[in-house]
């Protein structure tokens, strides 16, 4: 260094200063070798007004700056000298309440001499930087846990014992009211929450009630901690609160809670309520998605009520089963659907089947197939009439908005005495098949044309009869044309489809409807296919002497 020249210090043995440093514009510190000041310059006299020559450095000095100079001269110590005649790293500390970096160097005759720069600003630049950097990291993470699930009881959890954890030593969430109570989450340091409904009224809590509607928070200062009802602290914590914030947790449109912080021994800085604000705002734009998504899940279960196949029983003595397997395994419904409909009384034994495939797949699929379910319900009093109820619908279709089709097949079911006899009409769908009691399989031979496609519908019905132990099945063409087998690539045909029928010679509906799914499943390994809904309709070994319900198993074997 070659500081500019100025007024020498003062040295103990009155010689004149010779070193460059005694005009220095810095403070400049000499320690000879028993630890004691041998000189100073005038900015370190303005410094250090207590310092002076032959004092002990201990004296003269803070305590850092003292251990340090003591350290350098430790015999172990290994002095190494850099281009600009420093021995050792520099060392820093404060001083009447600035911060100072203090650069040991070479003086005469083996004294250490000590640079002093300021590098409070620098310093407290580094501090802001770095608590900033520790702000938008828990920030970042708090939002990576908050979005994380879009369970709403997690997230209440998750938001709670985030604020306990980082903002503050206690933390309460104050959901909406649920009636006259209040939904509250309680943590305390980072735990565990614990969630608990009280009967009361946030305008106990200064600033609570106006966060629940979306306002803007009150400062801290205007909440007196000793005012708090005893419902806002947690249970278990034993300090003195001393400062309280409240925070809205904004929503979409409806804000989703509130969020109470509680300190003791010492008061909520400025920057610290504004991070507790935007920890707000993202934990209220979480809760807000996972109140959202509840809340669509709710009507979604609710819509798809209607769109997800229905779980087959025996009808009047008759057994149904079905199966259905979606497209996409990420997806429950699809294009292909069927339902069973008791077309009579029970003493006339008859119901009517519907299986459809609407063109394509997916929710859109799905929203035209609830409506033709939905029409051929209200078509069931004129069930008997094949050709007219597809006439109706094919009006119905042509006339919506859709511009899908459909094929289908509806059987009508009537049990005689030990036997079920079927009339059947496909209209542009694959044809029935009838597994007999001796393995032999059967094509019902019907056939018409699309519906929804053409103004006018042809269609053609045939006629069979089941005795006990035999099966149709009416089957779309997902299973027909999924591809797989060894190459991966072949169809699985309707020949495979009767010789797997086959095997399934006098076995109840549903194990036929589970071995032709299996067979599928295993065809296709995982690989694409299309919708795939199956319906067997079988003629059961035991039959009802009288029946009560539908359900009821019969009492003797015909």
């Amino acid at each position: 260094m070659a500081p500019p020249q100025g007024t020498p210090v003062t040295k103990t043995d009155e010689r004149p200063a010779s070193g460059a440093w005694s005009t220095a514009p810095y403070p400049v510190i000499e320690s000879g070798a028993n630890g004691a000041l041998t000189g100073l310059n005038p900015a370190a006299s303005r410094l250090l007004p207590a310092a002076r020559p032959g004092s002990t450095m201990a004296e003269a000095v803070p305590a850092w700056l003292a251990r340090a100079d003591r350290e350098l001269r430790d015999p172990t110590a290994r002095m190494s000298t850099d281009p600009r005649g420093e021995t050792a790293p520099p060392t820093s500390g404060w001083i009447g309440g600035r911060s100072y970096e203090a650069h040991p160097g070479h003086g005469e005759n083996g004294d250490v001499v000590w640079w002093l720069v300021d590098d409070t600003d620098r310093r407290l630049a580094e501090e802001a930087l770095a608590t900033e950097r520790e702000r938008t990291a828990f920030l970042a993470e708090a939002s990576n846990v908050l979005l994380a699930s879009l369970n709403t009881d997690r997230c209440v959890s998750a938001t709670a014992r985030l604020a306990s954890q980082y903002l503050a030593e206690a933390a309460v969430v104050v959901s909406p009211a649920k009636g006259d109570n209040l939904p509250l989450a309680h943590a305390v340091g980072g735990q565990e929450p614990v969630r608990g409904l009280v009967a009361a009224d946030p305008c106990e809590v200064p600033g609570l009630d106006e966060a629940l509607q979306g306002f803007p928070p009150v400062p801290s200062r205007w909440i007196d901690p000793a005012s708090l009802p005893a419902w806002v602290i947690p249970e278990g914590y034993t300090g003195t609160i001393t400062s309280v914030v409240v925070a809205p947790l904004p929503g979409q449109g409806v804000p989703a809670g509130a969020l109470v912080l509680l300190r003791s021994g010492g008061q909520f800085t400025e920057d610290e309520q504004t991070v507790a604000r935007l920890f707000a705002a993202r934990a209220g734009a979480a809760l807000s998605a996972a109140h959202l998504y509840a809340e669509q899940s709710a009507i979604t279960r609710t819509l798809m009520q209607d769109l997800l196949p229905p779980r087959l029983h025996r009808v009047h003595g008759v057994e149904f089963a079905g199966g259905y397997r979606p497209a996409a395994a990420r997806e429950r419904v699809g294009g292909d659907f069927y339902d069973v409909h008791p077309a009579g009384a029970e003493e006339d034994g008859s119901a009517l089947v519907v299986l459809g495939d609407v063109c394509g797949k997916g929710l859109d699929a799905a929203v035209l197939t609830g409506k033709i379910r939905n029409t051929l319900q209200a078509l069931i009093p004129m069930a008997d009439d094949h050709q007219k109820v597809l006439r109706l619908l094919n009006d119905a279709l042509l006339n919506s908005h859709h511009t899908r089709f459909a094929t289908m097949v509806l059987a009508s079911v009537r049990r005689t005495d030990h036997q079920v006899r079927l009339r059947l009409t496909a209209a542009g769908h694959p044809v029935p098949l009838v597994v007999r009691a001796d393995g032999r399989v059967e094509e019902i031979r019907t056939h018409g044309t699309l519906v929804g496609a053409l103004p006018d519908i042809e269609s053609r019905t045939a006629e069979t009869v089941l005795r006990p132990g035999e099966t149709c099945l009416l089957y779309t063409d997902g299973f027909t044309e999924a591809r797989g087998g060894p190459l991966g690539d072949e169809m699985f045909g309707e020949a495979r489809l009767k010789r797997a029928l086959s095997e399934c010679a006098d076995m109840p509906g549903e194990a036929v409807v589970e071995r032709i799914q299996m067979l599928a499943a295993q065809w296709v390994r995982g690989g694409g296919h299309d919708d795939m809904a199956v319906v067997a309709i079988t003629a059961p070994r035991t039959t009802h002497l009288s029946a009560v319900d539908g359900h009821t198993r019969g009492r003797y074997t015909a």
